[in-house]
This record gives structure tokens, sequence and C-alpha cells, in this order.
């Protein structure tokens, strides 16, 4: 080997080093970035043989790469929509909340902006799938990016329900005399969302045997005006002797009584003043011969009443967003304050035959390449895509005390490198000296 060639290898060895040096620099830059991945740099030999004297000349080639697959640890967060991947995979992004350019990221630093999309620290928009009212993805096509879009909270609007089921809880007093009556008030919704009142009217008819009617409804703020027009009643209960229910009959709308199950008796009310549609409701007593809804108990007191007296139904007024929460599946769901909780969107994760080979963007972005192959969008835990951990963040994958030993040991090999090539100056020097 001639100086002049130990001299290019040195200097090959000076590139490669300071190639290393930056990939330190870039990862300790980088040590508390969310989801950053830590490049490791690769050394590679080569020697140009020449076949005419048989002289080998040496030098180095240095490649950075990342190990993008590197799970980085997670640990937790205050902030309720920030999410962490733990296991393989990446959040679906874009630059714009709309027709985009799309790419993926382990940065789940995600917060509601302004306008309630979710954005990361790095100004990029999270894309899911949106859910019907049943929790179903409503996109056809989920395999596609184009079946995402940009999720936005505060877009979620809480809507009502009309009542559909009642359930009545009471005990009856048994020490009543025949013809008492008693009320008692339940609150019913329509499709619109407002309130009603209902008065129940218990009435002893026999001994184990009353009688049960209800006023059409009327406003909840306003008892005296009558909103709608109940069908379905009046009813007949009976009691067993040891107080259980035994059974119901109702008015079939022509004066004769039928026997119906007391647990799914069904009425209606119709011309809601308020415009909505007509309500058809199940009316739950409870079950025959059991004791877990009406019973019939004496009360004890001298002037009987209804004791133990519940109500409930499902229906409700149109709510305000008051808060999401995420589960490991990746579904979103809002809470309202009516007491609504309904899913409205799924995260997707996408993997890749091979992560390493996504082309790496600015921050912490990445994008397909031909080396990565094709993404595809799975559901969180299904098949090797990882879950999704709610309220946490995934930390960068530098090892400080990694960075530091490779940094040492690239100073070293660049300050003997260095040598070589001042040594190589020595000997040119010399040589052109003899020529003196």
């Amino acid at each position: 080997m001639s100086i002049t060639s130990a001299m290019y290898s040195a200097m090959s060895g000076l590139t490669a080093q300071s190639k290393a040096l930056a990939s330190i620099s870039s990862n300790i830059a980088n040590s508390s970035t969310t989801g950053f991945k830590g490049t490791v740099t690769s050394f590679t030999s080569y020697i140009n043989k020449t076949t005419t004297v048989d002289e080998q000349v040496g030098g180095v080639i240095a490649s950075n790469t990342r190990n993008i697959n590197r799970q980085g640890e997670i640990q937790s967060s205050a902030t309720t929509t920030n999410m962490a991947i733990n296991g393989e995979g990446f959040f679906v992004i874009s630059d714009a909340s709309a027709n985009g350019g799309i790419a993926f990221t382990r940065n789940g630093s995600f917060s509601a902006d302004a306008s309630g999309y979710l954005k990361n620290d790095e100004g990029n928009y999270l894309y899911g799938w949106k859910l019907d009212e049943s929790g179903k993805i409503t996109a056809s096509n989920k395999t596609s990016t184009d079946s995402l879009e940009a999720v936005n909270l505060t877009s979620i609007k809480g809507t009502p329900k009309a009542t559909s089921t009642l359930g009545v809880e009471a005990n009856l007093p048994s020490d009543a005399e025949t013809g008492d009556s008693f009320t008692t008030d339940v609150e019913m919704f329509d499709a619109l969302g407002n309130s009603h009142s209902v008065t129940l009217s218990w009435t002893k008819t026999a001994d184990n045997t009353w009688s049960l009617d209800a006023s059409d409804p009327a406003k909840s703020s306003d008892g005296t005006v009558t909103t709608g027009t109940m069908a379905g009643f009046p009813l007949s209960i009976s009691f067993n002797s040891d107080g259980s229910l035994a059974s119901a009959t109702q008015d079939d709308g022509t004066g004769t009584m039928v026997s119906v199950d007391p647990s799914a008796i069904s009425f209606s009310v119709g011309g809601w003043t308020t415009g909505a549609t007509d309500s058809a409701v199940t009316l739950d007593l409870g079950t025959a011969n059991g004791t877990d809804g009406l019973t019939q108990y004496a009360s004890g007191d001298s002037d009987p009443s209804v004791g133990d007296w519940s109500s409930a139904q499902n229906g409700y007024a149109p709510g305000t967003l008051t808060g999401t929460t995420i589960d490991d599946s990746g579904v979103i769901r809002a809470t309202f304050d009516n007491g609504e909780t309904r899913a409205i969107y799924q995260i997707p994760i996408a993997t890749f035959a091979n992560a390493d080979g996504l082309d790496s963007e600015t921050g912490s972005t990445f994008t397909q390449t031909y080396e990565s192959g094709a993404y595809q969008l799975r559901t969180a835990g299904d098949g090797k895509a990882g879950e999704i951990a709610a309220g946490s963040l995934e930390s960068s994958t530098v090892e400080l005390t990694d960075e530091f030993s490779r940094m040492i040991t690239a100073q070293q090999a660049y300050s003997a490198a260095s040598k070589v090539v001042t040594t190589a100056q020595d000997m040119l020097d010399t040589l052109i000296a003899m020529k003196r």
C-alpha cells in the first residue's frame, strides 16, 4: 500500500467517525423526544484489489440506520388523550385535517386544538375510523387510509333518546283499605329530548289485587299542560299470598282485560304536542312470582303509603360533551352530561412487513417506502398490532450511557485516523526533502 493509499484509508476513517458522531449527537439531542427512535452507525470495510501487483487498498464506509421497531418505555401522562402503542405499529397522521399527505408516527402526544382536532406536539392530525351510533365503523373499505378522517371531538353532539323502557320497584301496602288510592310520578322523554311527567295511580280493588292507571303526560316544568295521549292503561295487578307479584292483565283497547307478562307490558304515547314521533314503551313491574319489582307487604303505618318507591327509564335529553375516554383497543368514547356514553371513533394501528424500511421525515414521522412494504390497517391488539395505552407516552429509545460509550469510541478512532494522516504527511515531506 502506498503512502497516498494509507492517507486515503485514514481519511475514510475520519469521514466514517464523523458520521458516527453526527448520529450520536442527534440521539443525545432527542433523548427526551416522545416516540423518537435512535440511530446506530454501521461500519463496512471495503478493499480495492489490483491484480497486477496484488495490492490491496483498505477503507471503511459508515451508514446510519434507525431501529424503528424498537419499543420505547411507556410512561404515564396526565393528558387523557395522550396515547402510546405497546407493541408493533404506528398511528396514522396527516399534516392537514382533510386531503393531506398520510404519514405514520409513534408520537402519541395528542391533544385537542382550538377546533377540537386531536394533534400531536409536532402539529400532525390523528386519523381514525368514525363510528355510527351503534359503535360500528361507518367506512365500507377499512383497508385504505381513505376510510379514515381527522379525529374531532367538539363536532360530536349528544343526541336525545326517547324513553323505551320504564322499570318500577315499589311496595304496595297490604294493610291499605279496599278503594284506597295512591299516586307516584315518573319522568319520560320524547324523541326530541323533551321531559314529561306521568302520574301513576295505584288503587286497591280487592285483597291482593290492585289497579294501575296512568295520566296523560304533562310538561315537567308545568304539570297543568298536557303534552300527549296515553294508551295501554289501566292494568290489573295481582299478588300472591306471600306478597310476591303474581300476574298482570291489561286493557286491550276494547275494554277486555288480557293477561300480559308483568315484566314486559307495552304501552304507548301519541300526539306529542312537541312534534315528536309517537313513543312505544315497555313497562317492567317485576318478574311473576318474584320480588324484584312490585311487592305487597304491610306498611306498618297508621296511614299506609307506597313504600320503597323507585323508577328507572332509559331516555334522556340532548347532552353536552363533558369528556372522552380511550380504551386499549383504541375506541374513543364521548361522555355527555345527560348520562349518555357513546363510541365515536376507533384509532387504527398501521403495521408494516419491515418497519425499519420506513423513511424518516421531520420529527418522529415516517412515510411508506418500497423497502417497508405496504401498510396494513388493523384494530389495536389484532395480529401484529400492539395495544393502545391511553394517558401514556412512549419515551425515546435513546440510552445516554450507550451514546457516551459510542462517543468515546468514535473520538478515539477519529484521533487514531488523524495520526495516520499526519504521519503520512510527514513521510511525504521526507520524500520531498530527498529531492532537495
